[in-house]
């Protein structure tokens, strides 16, 4: 906001700047504020230099070729009078007349530092400048605190201390200055500013491109960047006291007791103590407190296991790496990162290992792709290959700030005197890993929650469940319902005392203000009635969760033992939804598959060879072509003498030879290959396995070896493989002389570029079929032979095209299209990309368990396709629904038609169980877009699963929250990467793996598991026991007080409505905390409605938490209904039995209070009667909660009654004890009216079981008297008509998985092999 005054123009800023500092952008001048007038030459002034704090004698830095400036900082509305600046002591007022300012006076500016000896005496830094009013005082009360000036020295730019580089006295701890860098916040360094407590960690301008040095940490430091800490922790020191008790009161019950325990302390309104409420809710807050910090402990442990993480960061004054942990990484730190190690954090690549500043990076973690990326520094850089080189760089980059975009970046590389421009080619991003490189040398530009990972990522969302939002309205309804009971209550009061106000004369309440009696009624009823919510409820459900969290965590069938992986529950809060959940997100690349590729199979020459022979897959012939497997060993003898060894030679020749992998000898004389796609790394490796090793690799030609003989061949060409042409080709020269070209591809493709006469067609089209049917990856071999003036003339058309400026890749495939053709095939292979264990057994029982798979990937169509039929996601007889669309009005078009195409027909369930769902990235951004989501949305649920690829992590988050948004289900997210943080803590439960690409989102989840196979007894086992658990305890919670306190109300139509508690207060209080806690503790931590076999073997038990049966709002209200009828019997049948048998023994009559502890007897043991039907497992838990707390209350009774009058507490009990006891009415009411209240529960739950069971109850008969299951075994027949499915579907679409990183010819001819890595490890 600005406003003018005279000549001046002030700007006033917000908030946010007055506390975000005064740390100048890095092309601002250091210190100034002042603003240019643009139109009539006035001087901008921004009012956050009108500081009481500031110091009068701070000089600005104001460029001295500005003649148009105004000396801001001695602007002070405080001050009585200003500083002198350059002997003008004219009074600076922004609120006077416009003579406080000469526009056109030039202000000198200093170089020296942040005092100048030529405008302020020395001895005068020693002791503040005269002034008074506020400004005068504040300087009184910070010298009073030890804050005043300590007589800095100039010659050592107020460094006192050179051992220390920070000045403890003065209390700034900003870095020291160096000499053209003194002043960089703006302010002297001896200056006590309170706003720095609250200064942000970034700049001030938010516009302006940061300024990183390059070895200068003084200069960096200044900047006061954000650290490189990483934090997932719900809370903080100052956070958890605010966000602990909104959380705790958005629970309604907490925020209804808070209210009620307010009343009671108003004098003569409380019928019971002043103190039993708020004591409750203040253990109730106190046990919800100390969960929440351990469960929050671990998020923190977590978090500084990953902080502490090492890496090398270079000593500039050193000039040698040094070990650091990651959270001391800072940024303009030169780091270097070693083979198979993690980005700590977002760096600019500087040089590496390999040839021409290469490197390789797989960035699953952040994007899903499997494919290794290819990263190159920039030529000015790359030859700083030792750390006393890289010591010796001066320079800088100014770069863009940051943002969440992981495929772009903005920059400038200003080194040796030249501007060298950065691209995202350069950018090495936190949650990738370093691969197939030795290693490389970088700058950090972000760090912390400025990477570009963490942008991407969201805070830890405070998550309510379900359930508790149906308590909420429910406690809302109990509210509304005590209200009308305290309303009748007070009207009853005030109507009775009008009635009978003749025989109530002795009251004296004849001259009572009946509307202010009313409202006091109000009160006392609100008080007395409360309790018809329990109190204790949310502590009980927090410790109920807490153990069924720790029973999850302890379970050994979820424990992984290969990586030593528990399941960990991190929040024990969402573990009722594990058994409501609807809808899975599931990740592809770590979480369903390994992240491992490898060679199975091949069909060469119409033979199909596999390393080990399935069972009854033996090689037979059928119908002429010969089916089933041999085994390599017999490979190895055809290679040698069968009539296809020619065939055969060719097929490993072209293996070992047509692809991009450079090889890496290691001290050992092993060989590693470092590919950019893992199935080339795997085509490779079986080649190797199988006689034909690849070892050498130059510019222009590639060795392998072949039994020991090593052939050499002239590489001439490489046509690279791309989406588009779904193949790759190498032109060889062979060592014969002959030149031959080298396919492989989508069977697809090159079926249709194979010259007539190619006898295996047939053979290797049933293998594929063989292959697809497993799940495995295929590709097709084929070569063929080029004449010498075919390839010259073929090789003038491809460099022309190579060089040509305009469409070179179209270019480039037109040229490939000529010479691929007539080839002849030589057979196929077969990759397996190894799955997790168990995933398709767990998906396949997901889906039957009425949970719909949704997989969200970064990985191409094709690729996410093979993998989620291996994985069973889909199936062979699918009907596959694509939408792989451009522009937004072809997505929109593709959408609708396929909806009004099943609109138009009527859908079985079994058409609906064959439809799937597959759309790529680009239209998946079009399809979230507000007037699409809606069609999109409608067609994605009519599937039975849904597989979104090439999706970047936000889009991943997106799709979540659309279904969650538009879809009354409960959500799960499961991922092991960084990519997947923002999809999990969106779902309403988030499940990390713990798996190769880190620990990120194992972090972030609320639960965290080993493998995904675990997913399966996760929510199937314990997601139904813990919504079974919990529902009933929390029915039964609201039970047994409806139970008693009613009778509280039934009571008042007896008393006159006089608002007397027909119980005593403390023994009211103990009803819930003592003697009927342990029961909803024991059904809801150790009960078992059906044991774990039983829910795994029929995964349609699980429907039964989807759809709510255990807890809604009509089996509440019916719980309810009989706690009313159950106090409503209870205190019809003690009334009347003490209405005429309430002579005691000696003659004395019972009073109220015995009739009271006889009722409260009667609803405990009913209480805890009903506890034992609910109870589907009796156990020594069992046996010590409920017939326990009754046996505790006989004793406890008439110990308390006895102990507590003697210390003035309870003393309606004095004597009473034998009164009570020795009562025949009293135990034949404890016997009888139990029997006569259970008698109604016990017949529906025997007509339930027997007449109309429902379906977990034949579960339950089949368990209870170990029913054989003799369904009919349909195995091996579903196998085969799957089988037939298969194959008619192959012969429909085939297609293939083979993918490779574009731009790879000009890296493999880079490298030459046979060249020794130098000193530092280069590949010279």
């Amino acid at each position: 906001m600005s406003y003018n005054r005279g000549n001046h123009q002030f700007i006033i800023d917000d908030d946010d700047d007055l506390l975000g500092g005064d740390i100048p952008s890095a092309n601002q001048g250091h210190g100034s504020t002042v603003r240019q007038g643009q139109e009539n030459g006035s001087a901008d002034i921004r009012l956050t230099d009108l500081d009481p704090f500031a110091d009068e004698n701070h000089s600005n830095s104001i460029p001295q070729n500005n003649s148009n400036a105004a000396y801001s900082s001695t602007y002070d509305p405080f001050m009585e009078s200003s500083a002198a600046v350059n002997g003008n002591n004219d009074t600076l007022d922004p609120f006077g007349s416009s003579n406080g300012i000469n526009n056109h006076e030039e202000i000198k500016s200093t170089d020296d530092g942040i005092y100048s000896d030529g405008y302020i005496d020395e001895e005068d830094l020693s002791k503040p400048p005269p002034s008074s009013g506020i400004k005068g005082a504040f300087r009184q009360l910070r010298s009073t605190f030890g804050f005043g000036y300590q007589g800095v020295d100039h010659a050592s730019n107020i460094r006192q201390n050179d051992e220390d580089p920070y000045d403890s006295v003065i209390h700034d701890r900003r870095p020291p200055a160096d000499s053209d860098n003194v002043n960089n916040n703006g302010g002297s360094s001896g200056t006590f500013d309170i706003r720095r407590w609250f200064r942000r960690n970034h700049e001030e301008d938010t516009t302006s491109p940061r300024v990183i040095h390059i070895n200068s940490p003084n200069e960096n430091r200044s900047m006061s960047y954000c650290d490189n800490h990483i934090s997932t922790t719900k809370y903080n020191l100052f956070t958890f006291v605010p966000k602990f008790l909104f959380e705790q009161f958005s629970k309604y019950a907490n925020l209804f007791f808070l209210f009620t325990s307010i009343i009671q302390q108003v004098p003569t309104v409380s019928p019971t103590n002043r103190y039993t409420t708020i004591g409750t809710l203040c253990v109730v807050l106190l046990v919800s407190a100390v969960k929440e910090v351990s469960e929050d402990l671990k998020r923190q442990a977590s978090d500084t296991e990953m902080n502490s993480s090492g890496v090398l960061v270079l000593d500039a004054e050193l000039g040698e790496y040094v070990r650091r942990k990651w959270i001391n990484v800072k940024v303009g730190d030169i780091i270097k990162i070693e083979n198979e190690e993690a980005v700590p954090a977002d760096i600019i690549l500087l040089s590496t290992s390999e040839p021409d500043g290469l490197c390789y990076v797989e960035t699953a973690n952040l994007d899903g792709e499997t494919n290794l990326k290819i990263k190159q520094a920039r030529e000015e850089t790359s030859h700083l290959l030792s750390s006393v080189d890289m010591a010796h760089c001066r320079g800088k980059i100014v770069s863009e700030r940051p943002n969440s975009s992981l495929y772009t970046y903005e920059g400038t590389l200003f080194v040796n005197g030249r501007e060298v421009p950065l691209s995202p080619d350069q950018l090495l991003l936190r949650g990738a890993s370093l691969r197939n490189t030795i290693w490389v040398q970088g700058i950090v530009v972000f760090t912390g929650h400025e990477t570009k990972l963490m942008r991407n990522a969201t805070a830890t969302p405070i998550k309510r469940t379900d359930m508790e939002r149906i308590i909420n309205m429910q406690i809302l309804a109990l509210f509304g319902m005590l209200i009308v009971l305290s309303i009748i209550s007070s009207l009853g009061d005030v109507l009775t005392l009008a009635v009978k106000k003749s025989s109530m004369g002795y009251l004296h309440m004849e001259n009572t203000n009946k509307v202010g009696l009313f409202f006091l009624d109000l009160l006392t009823f609100w008080i007395l009635y409360s309790n018809l919510v329990p109190i204790s409820l949310f502590v009980t459900v927090e410790i109920v969760k807490y153990y069924q969290a720790y029973l999850i965590s302890c379970d050994l069938d979820m424990y992984y033992e290969p990586t030593d992986t528990p399941t960990v529950a991190r929040t024990s809060a969402l573990v009722d939804e594990l058994g409501q959940i609807q809808y899975v997100f599931s990740d592809k690349t770590g979480t369903l598959t390994r992240n491992v590729m490898e060679f199975r199979a091949c069909s060469i020459g119409g033979r199909c060879y596999i390393e080990k022979i399935p069972e009854d897959r033996q090689a037979m012939v059928v119908d002429g072509i010969e089916m089933g497997y041999h085994n390599f060993e017999q490979l190895q003898t055809d290679r040698k003498d069968s009539r296809n060894h020619e065939v055969i030679n060719q097929f490993l020749t072209l293996l070992a030879s047509c692809h991009t992998v450079i090889p890496e000898v290691r001290d050992d004389g092993s060989i590693k290959y470092q590919a950019s796609s893992l199935d080339e790394g795997a085509l490779v490796e079986g080649a190797a396995m199988l006689g034909y090793k690849f070892h050498i690799r130059k510019p222009s030609s590639i060795a392998i070896s072949v039994n020991g003989a090593e052939e050499t061949f002239e590489l001439l060409n490489i046509c690279e493989f791309n989406s588009t042409r779904k193949r790759m080709s190498s032109v060889f020269r062979c060592p014969d002389g002959t030149i031959k070209l080298y396919v492989k591809g989508a069977d697809t493709v090159i079926f249709q570029r194979l010259s007539e006469n190619n006898e295996f067609v047939e053979a290797t089209t049933r293998h594929l079929e063989d292959f697809a049917a497993e799940g495995l990856r295929t590709l097709c071999l084929a070569e063929r032979v080029i004449s010498e003036e075919e390839y010259r003339q073929w090789n003038q058309i491809y460099q022309e095209a190579s060089v040509s400026l305009q469409n070179r890749s179209e270019k480039l495939d037109d040229a490939a299209e000529m010479i691929e053709r007539d080839l002849y095939l030589l057979g196929a292979t077969a990759i397996e990309d190894k799955l997790q264990d168990g995933v398709p057994e767990t998906i396949s029982v997901l889906q039957e368990a009425g949970i719909k798979v949704w997989v969200l990937t970064g990985d191409r169509q094709e690729t996410a396709i093979n993998v989620a039929m291996s994985c069973k996601l889909l199936s062979e007889d699918m009907n596959l629904l694509i939408v792989n669309e451009d522009t937004k009005e072809a997505t929109r078009e593709n959408i609708v038609d396929k909806l009004n195409a099943l609109h138009s027909n009527e859908l079985s369930q079994d058409d609906i169980n064959s439809l799937a769902l597959v759309i790529d990235g680009k239209s998946l951004g079009y399809a979230l877009q507000e007037d699409l989501e809606d069609q999109f949305l409608e067609l994605a649920v009519m599937c039975k699963a849904v597989l979104c690829c090439r999706v970047s992590p936000l889009q991943k988050a997106l799709v979540v929250k659309l279904v969650k948004r538009k879809k009354k289900a409960l959500l799960l997210a499961i991922g092991d990467g960084a990519n997947d943080v923002s999809m999990i803590q969106a779902a309403h439960v988030g499940v990390g793996i713990s798996g190769l690409e880190g620990m990120q989102a194992a972090r972030s989840a609320d639960f965290a598991i080993g493998q995904f196979k675990y997913l399966k007894k996760l929510l199937l086992v314990h997601g139904s026991w813990s919504y079974q658990r919990l529902s009933l305890s929390i029915l039964y919670s609201f039970y047994k007080n409806i139970t008693l306190y009613m009778c509280q109300f039934w009571f008042v139509f007896n008393n006159a409505f006089s608002g007397q508690s027909i119980v005593e207060s403390w023994t009211l209080t103990m009803y819930n905390v003592v003697f009927l806690m342990l029961p909803p503790f024991v059904i809801g931590i150790f009960d078992q409605y059906i044991s774990s076999n039983m829910l795994l073997q029929y995964p349609q038990l699980y429907k039964l938490g989807q759809k709510g049966h255990f807890f809604n709002v009509q089996i509440f209200w019916a719980w309810a209904a009989n706690g009313f009828f159950h106090s409503a019997i209870i205190y019809i049948c003690i009334i009347n039995i003490y209405k005429y048998g309430n002579e005691l023994a000696g003659g004395n009559v019972a009073n109220i209070w015995v009739v009271g502890v006889t009722l409260y007897t009667v609803c405990l043991l009913t209480s805890l009667g009903k506890a034992a039907l609910i109870s589907s497992q009796w156990t020594k838990f069992t046996l010590i909660a409920i017939p326990g707390s009754f046996l505790m209350w006989l004793i406890a009774f008439p110990l308390y009654a006895v102990i507590a009058p003697r210390v003035d507490v309870s003393k309606e009990y004095w004597g009473i004890t034998r009164y009570v006891y020795g009562s025949l009415c009293y135990w034949m009411s404890i016997i009888l009216i139990p029997l006569l209240c259970l008698l109604r529960d016990f017949l529906w739950k025997y007509y339930k079981r027997n007449w109309d069971p429902e379906f977990y109850h034949e579960i339950q008969k089949i368990q209870k008297y170990q029913i054989q299951d003799h369904k009919p075994k349909f195995s091996s027949f579903q196998k085969t008509i799957r089988k037939v499915r298969q194959v008619h579907r192959m012969r429909r679409q085939r297609g293939f998985a083979f993918s490779q990183a574009e731009g790879q010819e000009a890296i493999v001819r880079k490298y030459d092999t046979t060249k020794r890595r130098g000193a530092y490890g280069e590949l010279e």
